[in-house]
C-alpha cells in the first residue's frame, strides 16, 4: 500500500458495520471441539506475479470436502506510488487428520513503512491463533483465542522490531469451518464485506483515529487534521490500529474487532480487500460487481481492475470468497 505515514484519502462509504442475524453457535462449538491435529494442503492457487509497478498476482481455489463446496479467488495489483508492493494475502485449506472437517483460512495484510511485517503475519497470524497448546484454543473459545493471538503476535512483533522493523501493518483475517461458519477479525482500514441476500453488510471496522481519539489521548497520544489531509495518529499514521508500527505503539491498540456469522442460503460471498479498493468504492458498488460474475477468481481480478480504472494509486489487494449456496446459479 501506499506510506500511511504519508498518504492523503477520502472516508470510504459504509463504514459502519451492519449486525448480521444473531443465531446460537452451539453446532459450530459442537464441531470445532472434535477437530484435532490440522493438516496444510494446497489451494490450487497460480500466480501471474511480477515486479514494479502495476504488476499483477491472482489465483484461485476451493475446498477438498465436497460438501462444503466453497470457493475463492483472490487478485492483487501493485499500486503506482513509487514503492515495492506491500499488501500480502494467505487464501488456504486446512484439514484434520480424518479428512472430516476443514477450515478455509483467508486474510489480507496491507504493509505500511514496507512489506516486512505484513510479510511476517502471513507467514505467523494464523499458526499463532491455532496453535493447540493456547489457552483458551481456537477449538473451544474461538473469539478469545483469535483476539489473543492477535495481541500475542503483536507483542512479539514490536519486542522483535530489530530484525522486523519499525514499520506495521493493518490486517483483515477470516476462517471458515466447514463452510457453515464464518469468523471474521480485523485491525486498521482493510475491510471484509458480505453479501447477504444481494446487500452490502460490512462486518469489519474501519479503525479511524477521529473515532478512537479518547483513547489515543488517553494514551499520551494525539490526532491531527491538517487541510486536505485525513486524520492521523500523532499526525503520522491515518489508522488508529495496526501490528507493529515502533514509533507509535503507546498510542496504538491491537485489539481486533471480531465478528460471527453462521452461513446459511442467503449468504452468498464474502469480499476481503485493502483500502486500496475501499477509498475509489463503496461496499454495495463491490458487491454488485461480484454477484454479476460467478467464478471467485474473475471477480476478484475486476474489482481490483476496476479500482485501478477509478485512479486508486495505492496496493490493491482483493479476495472472494463464495459459499455453497452461491455455486449454482450461473451468470
Amino acid at each position: 500500500m501506499d506510506n500511511r505515514h504519508q498518504r492523503t484519502s477520502q472516508s470510504a462509504a459504509n463504514t459502519s458495520p451492519k449486525g448480521p442475524k444473531t443465531k446460537k453457535k452451539t453446532e459450530f462449538l459442537n464441531i470445532i471441539k472434535s477437530v484435532a491435529g490440522l493438516s496444510n494442503f494446497s489451494s490450487q492457487e497460480s500466480s501471474s506475479g511480477g515486479t514494479g509497478a502495476g504488476s499483477e498476482n491472482g489465483g484461485k481455489g476451493r475446498s477438498k470436502l465436497s460438501a462444503n463446496r466453497v470457493t475463492h479467488g483472490f487478485h492483487l495489483i501493485e499500486g503506482k506510488s513509487g514503492h515495492d508492493m506491500e499488501d500480502r494475502h494467505v487464501a488456504e485449506y486446512r484439514q484434520d487428520a480424518n479428512g472430516v472437517h476443514e477450515l478455509g483460512l483467508f486474510a489480507i495484510f496491507d504493509g505500511h513503512l514496507g512489506h516486512i511485517v505484513s510479510t511476517y503475519l502471513k507467514t505467523n497470524l494464523f499458526n499463532n491463533i491455532l496453535l493447540p497448546t493456547n489457552r483458551p484454543s481456537f477449538w473451544r473459545e474461538p473469539e478469545s483465542a483469535i483476539r489473543n493471538a492477535y495481541r500475542s503476535t503483536n507483542k512479539y512483533i514490536l519486542e522483535n522490531s530489530a530484525s522486523l522493523g519499525s514499520g506495521g501493518s493493518t490486517a483483515v483475517t477470516a476462517i471458515v469451518v466447514d463452510g457453515k461458519d464464518l469468523w471474521i477479525a480485523n485491525i486498521g482500514d482493510s475491510r471484509a464485506v458480505l453479501c447477504e441476500r444481494g446487500e452490502a453488510n460490512q462486518l469489519s471496522v474501519d479503525h479511524e483515529p477521529n473515532t478512537e481519539r479518547e483513547r489515543i489521548e488517553r494514551q499520551g497520544g494525539f490526532v491531527t487534521l491538517l487541510p486536505g489531509d485525513v486524520p492521523r495518529v500523532n499526525g503520522q499514521l491515518a489508522v488508529a490500529r495496526a501490528f507493529g508500527d515502533r514509533s507509535l505503539k503507546a498510542h496504538l491498540s491491537s485489539d481486533p474487532d471480531i465478528r460471527h456469522v453462521p452461513i446459511d442460503s442467503t449468504i452468498e460471498f464474502v469480499i476481503l480487500a485493502s483500502d486500496g479498493l475501499w477509498k475509489v468504492m463503496t461496499n454495495q458498488e463491490a458487491v454488485k460487481l461480484v454477484k454479476s460474475v460467478r467464478d471467485p477468481q474473475v471477480a476478484a481480478k475486476r474489482l481490483a481492475t476496476e479500482a485501478l480504472a477509478k485512479k486508486s494509486r495505492d496496493d490493491i489487494s482483493c479476495i472472494v470468497i463464495r459459499f455453497k449456496s452461491s455455486q449454482t446459479s450461473s451468470h
